[in-house]
C-alpha cells in the first residue's frame, strides 16, 4: 500500500512514549499521577445535562443537522454582545465547531494553498502547525518568550516572511504558557494583519480561565478587527463539555463563509441535541463560569505553593487550566518528564511537545481533583528530587 506524502509531513507525538512508561510504571505497582491530557474533570452543570437529555429523546433528533439551528446562533450573538461587547450578523459570521481542534484541522485548507506561508505561536498547541502542515502551507513560528511574558513581537517577523503570510494564529489566555495578552498586543495585531493583508484566527479556548480578578477580551472587540480576522470559542474547557465536541468560529463574514463551504462537504453538521446543550450553557446562570475558574485557581495556587515547599519553584500562570513549568537544569524536557515519572509518579507534559520553544519547560494540566493533588505534593517532598 502507499499512503500520501501529506502524512509524511506529521510525526508521532511524544504521548505514546509518555503512555508506555506511565504502564510500565502502573505493572510495577506504583501510583500514577496524571497531570498530561487538558481533559477537564469538572462536569457540565445538571441543567445542560438535562437539556442534552431531554434533547436525544426527540426522535426528530437523530435526522441530519445540515445547518446550524436558529435558536443556535441567536444565543450565540446575544452572548458575544453581553460577554465580549461584539455584534455578530447571526446569519454570516457564526458558524459551530464540531470542536475548535476540528475548525483548527480545517481552516488552512479553506484559506491556504501549497506553500503559502502560515504564522504560529510557539510554543504552541499542535494543531496549530499540523493543520497548515496537513493544507501543503509553509509554518513559520513566531517566539513566545518569558522575558516579553509570552507576547508575541510582532516587530521580530521579518519582512519577506510577513508579506508572504497569508493567515496567523495566535491565542491568548494561551496554551501552554497560561499568558494572557495586552490591549497594545491586540491593536498592534489589527494594525499589523490590514498592513500585511493577513487573515488573523484568534483561539480563545480558555476565554474564561482568567485569574485573580481578570477578564479575557474577545479580539474582534478591537477596532478593525473583524476586518482582518475570526475567533474560536470553545465550550470544552469553560463550560466542561470537551467530549461533547462543540466550538465557535465567529467573525469575519468571508472566512467563516469559506470555512462553512468546506465543511459543507465534509460533514453534516452537529448532533442536534449537542446544539440543545450548547444553548443551555449559555443562557443558565453564568456565575457557574466563577465557580469553574475559582476551582482552577484553586488548584494552580495549591500545586505552586506545595512544589515550592518541594524546591520546586514556579511562576504562577495568569490564566487557563495549565502550569508552565521551567524544568532544572542538566535536563531536556522529555528526560525531566520521565525522570519525574520514575522518582515521583508525578506525570507531566515535556514542553517539546509544543515545538522547539518548548524545550527547558513541562506543561502541568490542573484537571485532578485536590485529594490528588495533594498526594502529588507529597510524593515530591518525599523523592527529595529538588533538594
Amino acid at each position: 500500500m502507499r499512503f500520501s506524502k501529506r502524512m509524511e509531513r506529521l510525526k508521532e507525538g511524544v504521548f505514546l512514549k509518555l503512555d508506555e512508561e506511565k504502564e510500565k510504571y502502573i505493572q510495577e505497582g506504583h501510583t500514577v499521577y496524571d497531570f498530561t491530557i487538558g481533559s477537564p474533570n469538572i462536569a457540565p452543570s445538571k441543567e445542560v445535562q438535562e437539556a442534552l437529555i431531554q434533547a436525544a429523546m426527540d426522535p426528530k433528533s437523530y435526522m441530519y443537522a445540515l445547518h446550524d439551528s436558529k435558536e443556535l446562533k441567536a444565543t450565540v450573538k446575544d452572548w458575544y454582545q453581553k460577554r465580549y461587547h461584539v455584534e455578530l450578523d447571526e446569519q454570516r459570521e457564526i458558524l459551530a465547531l464540531q470542536g475548535s481542534q476540528e475548525g483548527l484541522a480545517h481552516i488552512a485548507l479553506a484559506v491556504c494553498d501549497e506553500g503559502d506561508v502560515v504564522l504560529i505561536p510557539a510554543p504552541s498547541y499542535p494543531i496549530f502547525a499540523n493543520g497548515p502542515r496537513i493544507a501543503g502551507a509553509e509554518v513559520y513560528e513566531m517566539p513566545m518568550l518569558e522575558e516579553y511574558d509570552y507576547q508575541i513581537q510582532l516587530q521580530d517577523i521579518p519582512e519577506d516572511i510577513a508579506r508572504r503570510a497569508k493567515m496567523m494564529i495566535v491565542s491568548y489566555p494561551n496554551n501552554p504558557t497560561g499568558a494572557i495578552a495586552t490591549d497594545a498586543f491586540f491593536e498592534e495585531l489589527v494594525a499589523f494583519a490590514k498592513h500585511y493583508d493577513i487573515l488573523v484566527l484568534h483561539d480563545m479556548a480558555y476565554s474564561e480561565l482568567v485569574f485573580d480578578g481578570g477578564k479575557a477580551k474577545s479580539f474582534l472587540a478591537y477596532p478593525g478587527a473583524k476586518e482582518v480576522g475570526i475567533e474560536f470559542n470553545s465550550f470544552s474547557k469553560n463550560y466542561g463539555m470537551a467530549g461533547a465536541r462543540i466550538g465557535l468560529c465567529v467573525g469575519n463574514k468571508e472566512a467563516v463563509r469559506c470555512l462553512r463551504k468546506l465543511k459543507s462537504n465534509i460533514d453534516y453538521g452537529m448532533f442536534l441535541p449537542i446544539q440543545k446543550a450548547a444553548v443551555a450553557a449559555l443562557t443558565q446562570d453564568q456565575s457557574i463560569l466563577e465557580e469553574t475558574r475559582n476551582t482552577y485557581q484553586r488548584r494552580r495556587n495549591r500545586m505552586i505553593e506545595g512544589f515550592k515547599e518541594a524546591g520546586w519553584t514556579i511562576q504562577a500562570p495568569k490564566g487557563t487550566m495549565f502550569i508552565w513549568a521551567k524544568i532544572p537544569k542538566g535536563y531536556d524536557s522529555e528526560g525531566f518528564a520521565i525522570a519525574l515519572l520514575k522518582k515521583t509518579g508525578i506525570l507531566v507534559t515535556p514542553g517539546n511537545a509544543f515545538g522547539r520553544y518548548g524545550e527547558g519547560y513541562v506543561r502541568i494540566a490542573l484537571v485532578q481533583s485536590d485529594e490528588v493533588i495533594e498526594a502529588a505534593i507529597a510524593s515530591l517532598k518525599k523523592s527529595a528530587m529538588f533538594v
